[in-house]
């Protein structure tokens, strides 16, 4: 009987310890947790484990451009960047982040594979988005999407990747470029955003979102 509670004594400080670790591993003042601990462990509650979101009120991370998910960090971390959805969430995770965490994070993520989402918009809208992403609006002097982020709208280092994105999340972003100074860093998408309807900015939302299999072989 001596020998069963000592065995239970064991496996229950076992496990203490090992929760222990867990709320460590949570710790965002804690310099010596790594960036994959924290995506796995603190970002996933809004990004997903692997970075794809499930709710559309959060980016996709999965697949993104990793100099740019690192801007947006250092942004977020300094408070340049002051949209709504970025420092009510993000400001107080960012604060303590280390130089070297934002980068395990950013590579994190880059690495990750987007997962299948179902498609957001009709098909009115996603055929009205796609040549604005593919051919712009001439007329307003409007240039195409992939002409900063690229054909297959997967970013270029500092152009985010675009494909597959929340259609949702998306036409905030463009409401915010359009209409306020809010993401100062992003100054060329306020020249770009600044003659689009609302009409427009919802349909090539919804191309984007569509656009893994819109590209799909």
């Amino acid at each position: 009987m001596k020998t069963v509670t000592l065995s239970l004594l064991a496996i229950a400080v076992g496990l203490a310890a090992g929760c222990a670790n867990v709320q460590r591993s949570r710790d965002l003042g804690n310099p010596d947790v790594s960036g994959q601990t924290l995506a796995e462990q603190v970002c996933s509650n809004c990004h997903g484990v692997t970075g794809s979101a499930t709710s559309p009120n959060f980016p996709n991370l999965a697949g993104q451009q990793e100099v740019y998910i690192s801007s947006q960090l250092h942004e977020l971390k300094g408070h340049s960047r002051r949209d709504p959805a970025g420092f009510e969430y993000m400001w107080g995770i960012s604060r303590t982040l280390t130089d070297k965490q934002i980068q395990e994070l950013a590579a994190y993520f880059a690495a990750q594979k987007l997962r299948p989402q179902p498609i957001e918009g009709t098909t009115t809208q996603i055929d009205g988005g796609r040549p604005i992403f593919n051919v712009g609006i001439p007329a307003k002097g409007i240039p195409p999407c992939h002409s900063c982020h690229g054909p297959d709208g997967m970013g270029n280092e500092k152009f985010p990747r675009l494909s597959g994105q929340h259609a949702d999340y998306l036409v905030k972003q463009l409401t915010v470029f359009q209409r306020t100074d809010e993401r100062p860093e992003g100054s060329i998408m306020k020249t770009v955003a600044h003659e689009l309807t609302p009409e427009n900015i919802v349909d090539v939302a919804a191309y984007l979102q569509a656009l893994p299999q819109e590209k799909a072989p």
